[in-house]
């Protein structure tokens, strides 16, 4: 009995095999195995389609080009830098004897532009330009235009006893001698201590202007030509007052002289002294220059023989 009802039971188990489909080997597998099979399908899909776009953009092929040698190169440079300057000569068109001349003068007025303020040249020494060089070279002979002796500066100073005790006296000095150059003038102090003087040694002395270039035409100019005249019982300027190179000083009694000061705002008559400094070697080049600029200097009268 035992073993009919072991061979139904087999029977019947075979039965059920048959009448079941078979699962699919996927199914069957875990979800970690099933995600890593979709990862394997995805990475060749994206490698197919990278070789497609490859065969579609593929590298053109490189072309070979000849070297070409140095000495070629050399050669070959000037031919094409002569064909270069033959087209632009044949593009510029050719200027006439006509178009030339009448650009001629446009470049002539150029160069002689009209004076502006600033090239402001003084009379006095456009006068020695003009006159005085020409004159020192036929008296003196002179080989070289350079040679001829001219005006190097100008100082005009002037002492005030009273300047250590009254501020107001020395500085009333200074703004005469700022009027009259056109330059600040400086307080002059002792170097030394004099006792005879009652001065102490850094003392306030005076004041003094050196003064060069146009102001020193200006002021020459001013000086000849309004100022000396101005001089009570002028008799002229001394002669002998040159030092022995061609520098000359002279002396002014009242600073009112120089019409630049206000005489309402004058307190005290005072005097100035001025030197001339020259490049002139002697005092007869000194004092010829000077002469033939206008400074007036006495006329000495001279006695005849036989008496």
């Amino acid at each position: 009995m035992l073993s009919l009802w072991r061979d139904y039971l087999e029977v019947a188990d075979k039965k059920d095999k048959a009448a079941k489909p078979e699962v699919a080997k996927s199914a069957a597998k875990p979800p970690v195995a099933k995600a890593k099979a979709e990862a394997k399908q995805v990475k060749t899909e994206t490698a197919a389609k990278d070789a497609v776009a490859k065969k579609t953009t593929a590298k053109p092929k490189k072309v070979a080009v000849p070297q070409v040698k140095p000495q070629a190169k050399a050669q070959a440079e000037p031919e094409a830098k002569k064909e270069v300057k033959a087209v632009s000569k044949e593009a510029k068109p050719k200027a006439t004897a006509k178009a030339k001349s009448e650009a001629a003068p446009t470049a002539k007025a150029s160069k002689k532009a009209p004076k502006t303020a600033g090239d402001y040249v003084p009379r006095l020494k456009v006068y020695y330009k003009d006159k005085v060089i020409p004159y020192m070279i036929d008296k003196f002979e002179y080989s070289n235009t350079n040679m001829v002796p001219k005006l190097s500066k100008i100082s005009i100073n002037s002492r005030v006893s009273t300047a250590r005790d009254e501020v107001k006296d020395l500085e009333s000095i200074t703004d005469d001698i700022s009027v009259v150059s056109g330059q600040k003038a400086v307080v002059t102090r002792a170097k030394k201590a004099i006792a005879n003087f009652k001065i102490r040694q850094g003392d306030p002395v005076g004041a003094t202007v050196t003064i060069r270039g146009s102001r020193m035409y200006e002021f020459l100019d001013r000086m000849i030509s309004i100022a000396i005249p101005r001089v009570r019982d002028f008799n002229g300027l001394k002669e002998k007052s040159f030092d022995g190179f061609g520098n000359f000083s002279f002396g002014v009694k009242e600073q009112i002289i120089f019409p630049e000061i206000d005489y309402d705002k004058v307190n005290k008559i005072r005097g100035m002294d001025i030197t001339i400094v020259t490049t002139a070697n002697t005092d007869e080049e000194g004092y010829e220059l000077l002469k033939s600029l206008g400074m007036p200097f006495r006329i000495l009268e001279t006695a005849e023989p036989g008496n």
